[in-house]
């Protein structure tokens, strides 16, 4: 019976693994420049910021994109 349990652990856990692992894109604005950019990892800088709906993580480049043509911030001057 426990290695029926541990197979079934191990499959859960192989399968499960690449969604931890998936891509995560964030818009964010350079506070000085205000110029949006996209960026693969949540700033950790006090001089960029992430814009947007908050706490808005996309899951492809195209989509952050898409995203950073209709956010206001990135468009006044």
């Amino acid at each position: 019976m426990n290695i029926k349990l541990l197979v079934a652990a191990t499959m859960i856990t192989a399968f499960s693994a690449p969604a931890f692992a998936a891509d995560s894109y964030y818009v964010v604005q350079d506070s000085t420049t205000k110029k949006c950019t996209v960026v693969k990892e949540k700033p950790t800088t006090t001089t960029s910021v992430v814009v947007g709906p908050t706490g808005k993580v996309y899951t492809t480049e195209a989509d952050a994109d898409a995203a950073m043509k209709t956010i206001t911030v990135c468009h006044s001057k």
